[in-house]
């Protein structure tokens, strides 16, 4: 967040709580003409041979050796549990992001390939239970902050995958495409964009009731980690006040030993107190990395509710339906108009933790509500690609999804379910992986 071109002190400069608001304030929301999209793309990493099977740390820490050597436009990162995750580079256009992310998701998989290991879209892993793979100082303070509130931290951090997309914040005046309507419209149609894209049913083998169980993760970890700010007129004020009333993660060390995982301290107690050492300039920017809201303003907004998909190419959707949806003047409109009646359903309470949220991760576009305004966004993406330039490929793509899943009310996640119930339908033992693999390349399972 800090700037070292703005003449802010420097990050190890003690801040007070009105340096810290005015800094909130004024970076995480960039306005400007929307121009820039990005994607960042996390996979679960499994044995091409049977995806049940575990992964041994071994063969991740050589795979992942292998992969620092390919050269890539996208930043590769791993996840606490072993995931593996692509940020693409700011794109001009929709064509630039996916043309740069899918070449090197085609090098990413050559060399994972080799060492006999494949990437798996799905949001949760139906088989493996929580293993962290990195060992690191802030992984250690997370693991025991979020131990706090249960199991879900453990899971969220090691067993799930999304999709995530990036787009500006806007324009600074009123309108379809400015900032205060785009923040509003992310927080309803990201519980829209929950229910097309659930696909995480099955935690530890079974079903867990939830079509969207990542989306339940989120949620349980609870509101001031997980949890957006209360929508108001200002989305400046409002995420600068969720900010600094957050708790705080954590206190870093510069030595080895482990950093402190301090109990009910928000950062705003924290400038006041000065205690167990002055908060700094570094420690703002660094408690902001640990807060995981469904929209995070990042400059840009940072859309983050939607499950990893199915196939080599499934995450290509969710990136080009909500381009569409923000970026196009007249698609916005429309996806605002289809989204607004939700609010209702609420309660003015804040995403994920509100009854329109929990509906759209348990049930999908099972529900009727949710399944109508999908239908009336995916035909304003359809008729919004091309004026963005998109490629017929792209728009044909968009299209089959919705006919496969959105006008049959049906999600990723009702694919796996069918898959899972035709395992344990007296098939042959093993016949439910090969269900989920052939789910995984993107094609219809046998009813």
């Amino acid at each position: 967040m800090s700037d070292p071109s703005s003449g802010c002190a420097p990050s190890r400069a003690v801040v007070t709580e009105a340096e810290a608001e005015a800094l909130i304030r004024g970076i995480c929301f960039k306005t400007g003409p929307p121009r820039r999209l990005g994607v960042e793309v996390e996979w679960l990493v499994h044995e091409s041979r049977d995806p049940r099977l575990p992964v041994s740390r071994e063969r991740l820490e050589a795979a992942y050796a292998a992969l620092r050597e390919v050269p890539l436009r996208s930043a590769l990162t791993v996840e606490p549990g072993g995931q593996l995750e692509l940020s693409s580079p700011p794109a001009a256009s929709l064509t630039e992001c996916l043309t740069t992310v899918s070449a090197d998701l085609d090098a990413v998989r050559a060399v994972l390939c080799r060492d006999g290991l494949t990437l798996s879209g799905m949001g949760h892993d139906p088989w493996q239970t929580p293993r962290r793979f990195l060992r690191q100082p802030r992984y250690d303070a997370m693991e025991a902050a979020l131990d706090r509130t249960g199991a879900a931290g453990r899971f969220m951090m090691c067993t799930s995958a999304s999709v995530q997309v990036c787009v500006d914040a806007g324009h600074e005046e009123p309108g379809p495409l400015g900032h205060v309507r785009r923040w509003w419209m992310a927080h309803l149609l990201g519980a829209v964009l929950v229910a097309v894209f659930a696909n995480s049913p099955v935690s530890a083998g079974r079903p867990t009731g939830w079509l969207s169980t990542r989306q339940l993760r989120w949620a349980q970890i609870g509101a001031g980690r997980a949890g957006a700010p209360a929508l108001d007129a200002d989305p400046r004020a409002a995420w600068a006040r969720h900010v600094l009333d957050a708790p705080v993660m954590c206190v870093r060390r510069d030595d080895d030993g482990p950093w402190e995982v301090p109990e009910d301290l928000s950062f705003r107690h924290w400038t006041r107190r000065g205690a167990p050492r002055a908060p700094t300039h570094d420690d703002l920017d660094y408690h902001v990395t640990t807060l995981f809201p469904p929209v995070r303003p990042r400059g840009h907004l940072e859309l983050r509710m939607m499950d990893a998909q199915p196939g080599e190419d499934g995450w290509t959707v969710p990136l080009a339906v909500t381009a569409a949806l923000f970026d196009d003047a007249e698609a916005a409109e429309t996806a605002y108009r289809a989204v607004k009646p939700l609010a209702e359903r609420t309660r003015g309470l804040a995403a994920p933790q509100n009854p329109l949220w929990r509906d759209a991760a348990r049930d999908g576009l099972a529900d009727p509500e949710l399944r109508e305004a999908a239908a009336v966004c995916f035909a304003a993406a359809l008729d919004a690609l091309p004026r963005l330039g998109a490629a017929t490929a792209v728009v044909d793509r968009v299209a089959a999804f919705r006919d496969r899943y959105v006008a049959r009310g049906r999600c990723p996640a009702d694919d796996l379910l069918d898959a899972w119930r035709a395992s344990h339908d007296g098939r042959p033992e093993g016949s439910g992986a090969a269900l989920l693999t052939t789910h995984q390349h993107g094609k219809d399972t046998p009813s």
